[in-house]
């Protein structure tokens, strides 16, 4: 499975932007998906996961209310909405999938994406 995020770019405090992280190359609806962000010098963190159809999803508590994570299987494509944000929303911004239904742990992850760049100034 090929990932391709995209949507990334600069943001004022309080603004919104939208993630799309596109699949090509294999079985789409099979996989969990989740998002990751890291920025430079911390560690690459949990943001938020969606189950294979769409039924489940899950929240880092920093993102929770602010963030909704949704996917249309007819497009392959994962979203990311993110609104409300803060300075520490910046962060590059990664794509991933897994066979479990869930996932928190990125090690559970077995195919990513290159990483869209967030930048929120206020």
């Amino acid at each position: 499975v090929q990932l391709q995020a995209s949507g990334g770019g600069p943001v004022q405090t309080g603004g919104s932007l939208r993630l799309s992280c596109a699949a090509t190359g294999g079985s789409f609806s099979s996989y969990g998906v989740g998002w990751f962000r890291q920025a430079p010098g911390k560690e690459r963190e949990f943001v938020a996961a969606v189950s294979q159809y769409g039924g489940s999803t899950m929240y880092a508590e920093s993102v929770k209310g602010r963030f909704t994570i949704s996917r249309d299987n007819a497009k392959n494509t994962v979203y990311l909405q993110m609104s409300g944000m803060k300075t520490e929303d910046s962060a590059a911004y990664y794509c991933a999938v897994t066979r479990t239904r869930l996932a928190r742990n990125s090690a559970l992850y077995d195919y990513w994406g290159q990483g869209t760049q967030v930048t929120v100034s206020s």
